[in-house]
């Protein structure tokens, strides 16, 4: 098994269509429903076995969750700010434009 190339809490943009986020969750191998997987274009299909990343997502029009494979990301460097609604409920956003996962209160 491979070791996750991106980070919880980093900013990522697709490689390929024009979207990106930050991811708030990793799945060592494709973790998804067979509905989904069938429904990727065989001649873009990415393999299985890598590492897939939640994204809270965004384009020019909306924001949303993506799952996108490891080969199919690369790291962001624009330092824009991601608007996703959910992303405060999930990060802390640093001065710096990182962010960091908030701390779960359990009781």
């Amino acid at each position: 098994m491979r070791t996750a190339k991106f980070k919880i809490g980093q900013v990522v943009r697709h490689r390929v269509y024009p979207f990106r986020g930050v991811i708030f969750d990793v799945d060592p191998t494709f973790s998804n429903t067979e509905e989904w997987w069938d429904a990727i274009p065989e001649e873009v299909r990415p393999v299985r076995d890598q590492p897939f990343y939640h994204l809270l997502a965004e384009n020019e029009e909306t924001e949303y969750v993506a799952y996108v494979s490891e080969q199919n990301l690369v790291p962001d460097l624009t330092g824009e700010p991601i608007r996703h609604p959910q992303l405060l409920e999930i990060f802390e956003e640093g001065s710096d434009g990182t962010y960091t996962p908030r701390s779960v209160e359990i009781h």
